[in-house]
């Protein structure tokens, strides 16, 4: 048996146990990885809904005879779901080299209807009157606004980067909107994602939360069922300290964050780990439709928390705004080591006594839905359906059932899996992709030990890197391979075996560069043909230094960057492809924008020769460098 089909085989044991028809008979015709990831329940049908993102289709579960039904094709990978109220028809987002929300009769199980929308098209939600639909366009900084009955986007509204997932207030006022990555500058003190709260009537942006510094990678959001809180899960870096240590979170924390959703105010951050355990890469959030639970899957450490939604209502309700501290400076009690609302952003007990972490079978979740008495949690990278019954005595996965066939998993796959896999890690705090989400930015400077300390770095995407050594911001490392291995050794902290960085160097190699948003605008054409004239002429001199397909002649250059915590003058030339989404730019992150880096910070024309060019020729170069 190989390394896939061995927990393939005992998934499979499983189901025929409990009377569940595995995958092997089911009809599902895709040879290679499912990769399920957004998973919606239907109580009228007892039905759920499973996107399967690398085979670009939705399963179509039956809850009564635990069986994958059907498959629905799709034209591209599905992005999120969401079922009309009347559960009538199924709302897919798809991202591919286009955004289209399309629209699925649930009854012929057809697609009836699709709408384009933007690019990197995500998380649907519907309107309660089915009237609207609101899609996230993540690599388009904005929201779409679609009727479904006729068929066609109506409005588009302007967010920060990355909108990810949003949810709409119980009324329908109100589209709270997570960002994933944080926007501006990454060399000031305070750089966080934020949660944008748009009134749907007229599309006004009415409030920006900046969520606390070093909030990252927000995954999940929803709202309880009494209208009161919006909860989002997300990362809480410590960029600020040395990356010295793992325990306690030095590195990373793993958070969600309280919305009042009535009076549109942040309310406070709560951790999600455990004092000696991290609940790395927190993803999908959901509450329990009867309000009992608020469901989080940390798809880094293959859990689902199961938190005691009242008693976690009260416990950060009723934290007063000043300590009140007794005895070591604690005030124990209901309140654990948390003495004040600032407290619990730090407090690794906030979950003692509320929280029951359940180990799942499979690796990678990402969704989660709550049907009856029982919580669905997908896998991502092991193509499996678990299922918890919430009235067991022992809340444990009672079933586990392999959602496709078997099939031979690639080395890149595994690698990928690796990749995002925080068991590997001491203390399972971190994965790689809690700072290389997607494998390219978080937006953060680090302070690395690999060239001293006190001197961050901006983090660097992961894309192309084994093409273009060396490594690093001051090329520390000769090659990314040597950058993989140090990884695991000095930010994971652990020993691991060469296959397993062999596995992650062929994972990254295998990562195709993403069309810019720009691309393939008309409007944009001849902006960027002009800009490529800008680049490629003596007068600018850009092309002599940024060469070749990958725009990088892979040498180090002192263009007069040299910050007031380096050490040095002359940093990696990196490549210029997918500048789109790697911002903020430069070594330490002190450009905004591509603008910044062409004008701000080259006043002395020593990374290109652009001071003589006028605002509109400047405009056009750095439309040409963003459809790289």
């Amino acid at each position: 048996m190989t390394k896939f089909q061995m927990p393939f085989f005992f998934m499979l044991m499983a189901s025929l146990a409990c009377g569940c028809v595995p995958g092997l008979v089911w009809g599902v015709e895709n040879d290679g990885p499912l990769s399920p990831e957004s998973i919606v329940a239907s109580l009228q049908t007892n039905t759920l809904y499973i996107a399967e993102k690398t085979a670009c289709q939705i399963a179509v579960f039956d809850a009564e005879s635990c069986t994958v039904r059907s498959t629905i094709s799709l034209p591209a990978e599905p992005m999120g779901l969401a079922l009309s109220h009347d559960s009538q028809r199924l709302y897919v987002t798809c991202s591919g080299a286009e955004g289209v929300l399309c629209i699925i009769d649930v009854e012929t199980e057809k697609i009836v209807g699709s709408v384009k929308v933007g690019l990197g098209a995500c998380s649907p939600v519907v309107r309660n009157d089915d009237q609207r639909i609101y899609v996230c366009n993540r690599f388009e900084n904005s929201v779409s606004v679609v009727d479904p009955q006729k068929q066609q986007e109506i409005a588009r509204c302007a967010t920060d980067r990355e909108p990810q997932v949003a949810v709409l207030s119980d009324d329908g006022k109100f589209l709270f909107v997570a960002h994933h990555l944080p926007a501006g500058r990454a060399d000031q003190a305070t750089v966080s994602s934020t949660v944008q709260i748009i009134q749907t009537q007229g599309l006004q942006t009415i409030e920006k939360i900046i969520l606390p510094s070093g909030s990252t990678c927000l995954k999940g959001i929803c709202i309880t069922p009494d209208g009161r809180y919006v909860f989002v899960t997300h990362i809480l870096a410590h960029f600020q300290l040395p990356a010295t240590q793992l325990e306690r979170g030095w590195i990373n924390t793993n958070a969600l964050s309280i919305i009042d959703a009535k009076n549109r105010s942040y309310v406070n951050t709560v951790l999600l780990d455990d004092v000696d355990r991290g609940a790395a890469n927190p993803w999908g959030v959901m509450c329990s439709p009867d309000g009992k639970y608020l469901g989080v899957v940390h798809s880094g450490m293959h859990e689902l928390s199961l938190i005691d939604l009242p008693a976690f209502t009260k416990k950060f309700e009723s934290l007063p705004e000043e300590a009140q501290t007794s005895g070591y400076g604690y005030s124990g009690g209901e309140s654990g080591y948390s003495t004040s609302i600032a407290d619990a952003l730090t407090d690794l007990t906030f979950m003692v006594k509320i929280r029951k972490r359940v180990k799942l079978e499979g690796k990678g979740p990402r969704g989660l839905a709550f049907l009856g008495s029982l919580v669905y949690v997908p896998c991502y990278f092991s193509d499996n359906l678990n299922i918890i019954d919430l009235k067991s005595r022992r809340i444990k996965v009672s079933q586990s059932i392999a959602l496709g066939k078997e099939y031979e998993r690639s080395t890149e796959r595994w690698g990928e899996e690796l990749f995002f896999d925080a068991t590997l890690c001491f203390q399972g705090w971190q994965s790689c992709g809690s700072c290389h989400p997607d494998a390219r930015v978080d937006g953060l400077n680090w302070d690395l030990l690999n060239d001293g300390i006190g001197n961050p770095k901006n983090s660097k995407s992961l894309l192309l890197s084994h093409r273009t050594p060396p490594a690093m911001s001051l090329g520390v490392r000769a090659d990314a391979e040597y950058a993989v291995r140090s990884g695991l050794r000095h930010i994971l902290f652990v020993e691991r075996p060469e296959e397993e960085a062999k596995a992650m160097d062929e994972y990254l190699k295998s990562m195709k560069p993403m069309d810019s948003p720009i691309k393939n605008d008309a409007s944009f054409a001849q902006k960027i043909e002009n800009g490529k004239r800008i680049f490629f002429s003596r007068e600018t001199h850009c092309a002599s230094c940024h060469s070749g397909p990958l725009f990088t002649d892979m040498k180090l250059y002192d263009v007069g960057l040299q910050g007031p915590y380096d050490r040095h003058s002359t940093f990696d030339n990196p490549s210029l492809i997918e500048l789109w989404r790697t911002g903020p730019y430069l070594h330490d992150g002190r450009a905004a924008s591509l603008r910044d880096v062409i004008s701000t910070w080259n006043a002395e024309d020593r990374h290109g020769r652009t001071s003589h060019l006028s605002e509109e020729q400047m405009a056009d170069l750095e439309a040409f460098l963003l459809s790289l």
